[in-house]
This record gives C-alpha cells, structure tokens and sequence, in this order.
C-alpha cells in the first residue's frame, strides 16, 4: 500500500502579469485572461536552475513530512524544460540534499510528467520505502514572444510529494495511465528550440481523454463523479478544466484551480495545486482524483481514499 503523507511547492519571486506580456507580444491582456484563465505567472531569476526550484520545494515537502533527505529511498524528479539532455535534474537535486547512493531517476515528460511519477511511486513505494517525487519546471526560458498563443501560457514554479507505505492523509487506491504517440508533434520541444503547441489539437484531445478517464476509473472502483471530493488537475488552461467538469457534470467549484495566479506550470502544476489545496485542507474525508494530460500524448488519472 502506498500513502500521501505530504506536499510542498515553491514559485519564484518574479510576477509577469498580462499587462507585461501585452507590452512583448501584442496580445490584449483581457484576451489572454478570457482565452486561459491566466491574470499573471512567475519567472525564475537568471542564474536559478530547475533544481534549484525543485530543491525549495523538496525541503518544504520534507518539513512537512517531518521526514529529512537520509529517509527518502528514491527521487523521481518530473521536468521537461531542464537545462540539458543529459544528466537530468535528478541526480542535481540528490546532490543538494546530501546523498550520494539513493537513486535519483528523470522522468522528462511535460505537462503529466508529475501524474506518471504518482503513478509509478504508488507501485516502487513498497520496495524503495519513502518516495521523494519533484516536478519543477522553467517554461519561461522555452517560450517566444513570436508565437503569443504559447508565451502568454507559460510560468516556473516547483512542487513535490512524499509516498509512504507506512501511513498518509489518503492512500493511493488505483491508476489508469494512457499514450497515444501518434500525437506527439502537437505539443513538442525541440532541441534547440521553443515549445509548438497546436493548441486545439491538445484542447480537443485533453477534452475527450480526461473525463473518460477519470469516469473509467471511478467506475472500476464503483464511485461517481459526484462521490469525488476534490478534483486536482494539471492547470493547463481554464477553460479546459471547465470542459472536464462539465463532461463528468460536477461544479467547476469541485475542480481546485490557481491557474489564474501561476499560468500553466506544466508537470509542476499539478503538485503546486495540491500543495495549496492540502494546506487548506489537512484532513480530507473524500475521494480525491488526481489528472492531467500532456506532451506524447500521455494522459491519466489517479484515485487517492482518505485514511
């Protein structure tokens, strides 16, 4: 069995407001808010890395465990935009924690990369024992103000959790994880290059995949949309999220969303949600379903039971 112990996350001190992007790329700033949900993101200084964010991060989600770095048994550290091909920010970031034999492992997946790391710790957990998941993101840094369909998107932030198989605030009950490749030029980063997105494609597809997703999975384990609880998502577009919820017909309320305050985070929105949410919300007494979609397309849900 593996359980949710605890959350953290960290944003940087740089706000980017709509106004500021409207300066760079002449995109109207209401545009941006009535098309995303977004009203302003954060971008890391010059010099920070994506290990430094995930390091912030990893330590809050630690004092929140009451857990110290000589605990964890594996890191899985979630990124698309680090700063080279290879070695990841894994291994970085085991480094800035003091440990020198744990295993540190780079799951370079944008956007749902955090959702697949949940996933694979629930079933590494009763081998590894505490399992540190990092996913921290600089999109600011992969973007261009020649293509304002994208830039207006993007922000830098870090979020992590830690997996236990002792005991936690939910337990990990199942998972459904899915790929489909024969989308991967619709959301891609090139070496070299700057995110293309083709922005309907992905709507379109997150629209349809999302929602039958978590219905399969609640079906399976005999719940409905409306036994849920709370609703954590990758934050990739407001009106997105409204599509899912109205798909599964539960109140967009039933969707946790701060989108508006950090812009679309990739793999690390999902944690910087969850952080905030748990924090408001130490002892949940309903199903919470984790979901997001991105870059492969890879796509899934996650169903977590309060203890």
């Amino acid at each position: 069995m593996a359980y949710l112990r605890a959350f953290g996350h960290h944003l940087p001190d740089i706000v980017v407001t709509n106004d500021a992007l409207e300066a760079r790329t002449g995109r109207k700033s209401s545009s941006m808010q009535k098309t995303s949900g977004i009203r302003e993101r954060r971008y890391a200084p010059e010099g920070t890395t994506v290990a430094d964010l995930g390091l912030t991060a990893a330590k809050a989600c630690l004092e929140n465990a009451a857990l110290t770095p000589a605990d964890i048994g594996l890191i899985l550290f979630s990124s698309g935009s680090s700063e080279r091909a290879f070695p990841g920010p894994a291994s970085v970031l085991a480094a800035k924690l003091g440990l020198t034999a744990t295993p540190a492992i780079d799951i370079p997946v944008a956007s749902a990369g955090s959702l697949i790391a949940l996933a694979f710790a629930a079933d590494l957990a009763p081998r590894y024992g505490n399992i540190l998941i990092v996913a921290s993101e600089i999109m600011s840094r992969r973007i261009s103000d020649a293509d304002p369909d994208t830039a207006i998107l993007f922000g830098d932030g870090a979020g992590a959790c830690l997996i236990t198989t002792d005991h936690g605030f939910a337990k990990i009950a199942d998972v459904s994880l899915s790929t489909n490749g024969n989308f991967a030029n619709a959301l891609q980063l090139p070496h070299g290059g700057t995110i293309e997105m083709k922005g309907l494609s992905v709507i379109l597809q997150a629209s349809r995949k999302i929602p039958r997703s978590i219905e399969d999975l609640l079906t399976k384990n005999g719940l409905t949309p409306h036994d849920v609880g709370v609703y954590l998502m990758h934050q990739a577009n407001l009106n997105l999220i409204r599509k899912v919820a109205d798909a599964l017909a539960v109140p967009e309320q039933s969707f946790f969303c701060n989108i508006d305050r950090y812009g679309n985070t990739s793999s690390a929105s999902l944690f910087i949600a969850a952080s905030e949410w748990h924090a408001a919300n130490p002892t949940p007494s309903k199903p919470i379903i984790f979901a997001a979609f991105g870059a492969g397309f890879n796509w899934g849900s996650i169903l977590a039971l309060p203890t």
